[in-house]
């Protein structure tokens, strides 16, 4: 399906959407990594429409530069890629909301049964954390992969209302053992979160081509999510 336009609280911008072969469905706001909606995430939103959803992908960078398409092949996009992202943190709230407007969109779409979660890869696992404690975003489901610099944001969890999962990477490079411990501890006490942690595995393992991607850990993660879906948004 060709991108779609979507109007947020202060300005309209694009989305990648997907939606399921029975035309009927529930929802999942998929949110981005650092490199923008490009391939990697519009083969997970195809993916999520197969198992019976519709899913869609905002577009995060729009106020800084809309219609990013990153890989992860070069340093040069690496470079631009991290840049994208200083510049999006302290507008971190505003895409909170782009993400609200992105799962009103999806729950009113024909053939919507109304329920509607995310799920979150890399800056969006952290997005996905905040979309999670925050009760106005009113997520029925929410799944973070990899989530990384949320320590300071773990008192939210309390917050928590609906089902949460979160998957941790034991080596990854920018979430150390200490924060990682701090994730589990908060989360651990709240019991409709779950937390997986996959021993020898690097940040990114799920992400398909990439150079740390591990297919055993993320066939695990993916089978767990998708099962965690069914049971939380059929």
């Amino acid at each position: 399906m060709p991108d779609i336009t979507i109007k947020g609280p202060d300005g309209s911008f694009g989305a990648y959407l997907t939606s399921p072969a029975a035309g009927k469905g529930p929802g999942i706001v998929v949110i981005q990594e650092i490199f923008g909606v490009n391939k990697v995430m519009r083969d997970l939103c195809d993916g999520y429409a197969r198992q019976g959803y519709f899913a869609v992908c905002p577009d995060l960078f729009w106020r800084i530069q809309p219609g990013v398409q990153l890989t992860d092949q070069s340093k040069a996009e690496w470079d631009q890629a991290f840049a994208l992202m200083n510049k999006f943190l302290p507008q971190f709230e505003k895409g909170i909301g782009d993400l609200m407007a992105a799962m009103a969109h999806v729950r009113a779409l024909p053939g919507a049964t109304g329920k509607a979660g995310c799920v979150g890869y890399c800056l969006g696992g952290s997005l996905a954390y905040a979309m999670a404690s925050n009760p106005a975003a009113n997520s029925d489901a929410s799944v973070g992969f990899y989530p990384v610099q949320i320590d300071d944001y773990l008192p939210y969890a309390v917050n928590i209302r609906k089902p949460a999962m979160f998957h941790i990477a034991e080596k990854d490079d920018f979430c150390p053992p200490a924060s990682q411990k701090k994730i589990k501890d908060a989360l651990g006490k709240i019991a409709h979160v779950t937390v997986h942690s996959y021993a020898g595995v690097n940040h990114a393992f799920a992400r398909v081509g990439g150079g740390n991607y591990d297919k055993a850990a993320a066939d695990l993660a993916n089978s767990r999510t998708a099962e965690f879906f069914r049971k939380n948004l059929g």
